[in-house]
Parts: structure tokens; sequence; C-alpha cells
């Protein structure tokens, strides 16, 4: 698998550079290497947040925290690693979608009006992200010991997919044109950069989704309680 020196002369060389760089933690002390070190966190944070990349999905139990709102009934704090939160979900569900049918639940309507599903509760949950004054980002739900699915900052290069790479060094170019050629001839060199890495972004979105198979489990009223 590529690794982060890869990944920047790879986009080197999208851009004509024929000059390579050993390494950009700490960069080397050619300018390349600068660059490299400046663009290719954001170029790969950013890519991170663009899709919900299987590679990055977590899923975890949160730790409640006191909260005074009456907004909401929990509070939990968010895991340091948290790029994208997806879906909130009771302790009991097995899917994105759906939670085990029990005999107490409502077939159609439940109390609060939210919709039901085959196999049981309807979920994910509504939640709100709220950041407090020293700096603490807060998940604000109805649901009591939640589980969060989210998308994580992934750091390390041999979890990326190989069309993630692909598109992340087309989008790395993109920002190292400018420094790299400056001027006109830079300018649309970045453009041209950016057309690239799109086309390959909807390549691997594609391939990405291609690799989950979620399906929401409906049945009609009522058949629900057979």
């Amino acid at each position: 698998m590529a690794s982060e020196v890869d990944i920047c002369n790879l986009a080197l060389g999208h851009l004509g550079d024929n000059a390579t760089v050993a390494s950009i933690n700490p960069p080397e002390g050619s300018a390349q290497a600068e660059h490299c070190k400046r663009f290719y966190p954001i170029a790969r944070d950013s890519l991170l947040e663009m899709h919900n990349w299987n590679f990055a999905m977590r899923r975890i139990a949160l730790t409640q925290v006191e909260q005074n709102w009456t907004e909401w009934k929990y509070a939990y704090t968010l895991p340091s690693d948290c790029l994208n939160p997806i879906s909130v979900l009771p302790p009991d569900a097995y899917d994105d979608y759906a939670t085990r049918f029990v005999p107490t639940d409502t077939p159609y309507w439940s109390h609060n009006y939210s919709p039901v599903t085959a196999a049981g509760r309807y979920v994910p949950q509504p939640f709100s992200i709220e950041t407090t004054a020293e700096g603490i980002h807060n998940l604000f739900t109805n649901v009591e010991e939640a589980v969060l699915r989210y998308s994580a900052y992934v750091t390390d290069t041999t979890e990326f997919s190989p069309l993630f790479i692909v598109t992340l060094s087309w989008h790395l170019a993109s920002m190292l044109a400018g420094p790299v050629i400056k001027g006109d001839m830079g300018t649309a060199e970045g453009k041209r950069c950016v057309q690239m890495m799109t086309g390959y972004l909807s390549q691997a979105e594609a391939s990405d989704a291609n690799q989950r198979n979620i399906k929401v489990e409906h049945i009609v009223p009522w058949t629900s309680g057979r």
C-alpha cells in the first residue's frame, strides 16, 4: 500500500515535477517536501469528509455527560476521532434502520409519531451536535445508552482503498499546482487536477458504495403483529 510519501510523489508526478520527496514529517528540506507537509493533511481530511468511506466507519457506545437543556434528554461526548457523525442508534439496534421487534412496540406509529419498520422501532434517531465554551463537542439526543456510528479521521494510509489513494493524489496535486508551478499555468494545472480528482472520486464512491448492503425492512401495519 502507498505511504504518505508515495502519495505526495504521485501528486507531484501528476504535475510533471521530476522531484521526489523522501520525507514530509519532518520535511526533508526541499520546497516540494515543505509544500507536501503543508497541504497533504488538508487534502486527506477534506477528502475523508466528502464521503462516508467504509474504511473510516466506526461504531462506539457513547459516554453520557450531564446537561441542563430541556430540548434533549441525554448528552454524550463525541469520540476524539469523530469526523462525521452518521447515525445515533439504540443499544439493541442491529443495523442503521431497525431494532428487534418486541410485543410492546406500536406497529405503525409510535406515541411520538415516529415511523417504525418491520423489524421493530425505526432508527437512527434525531440528534444535535454542539460545542461547549471549553471546546468540547457534545451530542444531544433522546436515546438512552446511545451508540454512535460515525466516520473517523484516518491517518494510516494502509487503511485507504486503492481508488481513494488515486483520488487523494489528484486532490493533493490540485493544491500543490499553485505553489509548485505558479502563475497562470499553475492555476490552469490546478483546475485540470480538480477535474481528474472529480472523475476518480465518482469511481471511488461507487466502488465504496458497492461494499455495503443496508435495506429498510418494511411491513404493512395489519401484518406487523404476526
